[in-house]
């Protein structure tokens, strides 16, 4: 199944995450994003401000959803989002799901 069809579950605070090479292969479902140590993120770039914040309240809307929130970064008309999950200290299968579920926003 498409990890954009796939449900964040939540993860239990102690639990392990994803090794680099689960992280390798998980990406490559999501290739727009960029591993970064612990995390992932991408950048999006729009016309200006207003088009950044709808974008940003869409992603609130689906990260809610998910109950899996990432970091967000806004530059005028940029917006860097940033996901890992903290609970656990590093990248977890929900961090690959929201990304894939953002990327159709995109």
């Amino acid at each position: 199944m498409k990890l954009s069809q796939q449900k964040c579950e939540p993860c239990q605070v102690g639990a392990p995450p994803l090794s680099r090479e689960k992280a390798l292969e998980l990406i490559k479902h999501t290739p727009a994003w960029t591993l970064v140590e612990s995390a992932i993120e991408r950048e999006f770039e729009f016309d200006d401000f207003r088009g950044s914040i709808a974008f940003v309240n869409r992603v609130a809307e689906v990260a809610e959803e998910e109950g899996h929130h990432p970091d967000i970064f806004i530059y005028y008309s940029k917006v860097r989002l940033q996901l890992s999950t903290h609970k656990i200290g590093g990248l977890s299968k929900n961090d690959f799901i929201l990304a894939a579920k953002i990327d159709r926003l995109a």
